[in-house]
Formats: structure tokens, sequence, C-alpha cells
């Protein structure tokens, strides 16, 4: 269950885009959130024009279409904040869009990351109008492809989005280093040189050897 918000504090906050870089691999985000370090490669900084691109504009109007751009959201019920792309609003439904750089695919870390920008707007607007809000479908642009995927945030992806809040946040208080092997997604990864993956599991294989 989500912890009380009345007892929650502001340490407590994981971060929205935490969770993305946590299911794409734990190790990743131990290196960004616990020990702050970054580094990058033409993929993020390909990602970060991008999205500089998207919040160009403030708000823009389109008949029925409303949206509006680097929107702030939180959730005290789950304890989680950080910046959606894009909310829009069409014919009274409200929706968080999220924009990628690559290609229209089944990222499950991206679908997270867009439920968690759901629950908060859920959360937001049901404080705002009194009433419980919900929200069946969030949108992902894939920059790679030039399209937009619908999500539908089903109970499983919610139920998801909780347990990868709750592993973040005990990442971020206990502070171990996940043990994660080395794999193709290591290859274009822009912490690739700090964290040596292949050569952390090279000599982890060694250690095993000699103990036998």
């Amino acid at each position: 269950m989500p912890q009380d918000a009345g007892e929650r504090h502001d340490e407590d906050y994981v971060l929205i885009s935490a969770l993305n870089q946590y299911n794409y691999c734990p190790l990743r985000c131990y290196w960004m959130f616990v020990e702050h370090e970054y580094a990058d490669n033409e993929h993020t900084i390909e990602g970060r024009l991008g999205h500089a691109r998207v919040h160009a504009e403030a708000h823009t109007t389109r008949g029925e279409l409303f949206q509006l751009r680097s929107v702030y959201l939180y959730s005290k019920r789950y304890g989680i904040c950080g910046k959606a792309d894009l909310i829009e609003e069409r014919s009274g439904a409200i929706y968080p869009v999220e924009y990628k750089k690559g290609r229209l695919g089944h990222w499950t870390n991206d679908a997270l990351q867009l439920c968690a920008q759901a629950l908060c707007l859920e959360e937001m607007l049901a404080e705002a109008h009194g009433r419980p809000v919900h929200i069946p479908q969030g949108y992902i642009f894939y920059a790679g492809t030039g399209r937009r995927k619908a999500v539908p945030l089903t109970p499983a992806l919610r139920h998801l989005t909780i347990e990868t809040i709750a592993a973040v946040r005990t990442l971020l208080r206990t502070r171990q280093r996940p043990q994660v092997g080395y794999s193709a997604r290591c290859k274009g990864c822009s912490l690739y040189h700090i964290c040596l993956p292949r050569e952390t599991a090279m000599l982890r294989k060694r250690r095993q050897q000699e103990k036998q």
C-alpha cells in the first residue's frame, strides 16, 4: 500500500524520470539518482534537443484541442513528482503525452513513465474538482517514426508502476548498488564508461571461478 500522504517527507519523493531509468536498468538508475553520475552520448543529446523543441511554446489552442507544455506534476499519495512534456485536453478528456526520440515500439520503461504522470494528473484534478478522476489512456510520441502510440493505462500497468515506485524508493534509501549483468542494452548506455558493465561481469566471473 502507498505510504500515507500525511507522513510523506520531501526526501521520500521519487522523480518520475527515475522510474523509466530503473526499468531500463536498475544500475543506471543507481548511478544517476544515488551517485549523481551522468554522461552524455549522441542518444541523450538528441533526446534533450527534442524535448527543448517540445517545450518551446507554453501552450497552444487548436479548435477543441488545448495543449499545455512542460507541466509540473506530483502525487502526495504515491510520493512522486516530475514534469510532463505535454498535457492535452480534447472534448473534456485530459491526458499526458510523453515525447521520446526513438522509434515506435513496446517499451515498458516509457509506459511506466507515462502512467506515473497520469497517476499524478488524476490526483491533482481530483483535488481541484472535488471528485475522482480516471484517465484511461495517454500517448507516447516517438520522433524516430513521427507517430503517436496510444497507451492504455490498465490495472496491470498501474500496479507495475506502483511497484517500481517502491523499488526506486528502496534504492534511494538503502543506496545499495544493484548487481546487473552485462547485456546488449549496455552498449548504447551513456554511462557505459562509468559503469564498466562488461569488465565488472568478467571480474565477477573470475572471482567465482577462483572460489571453486
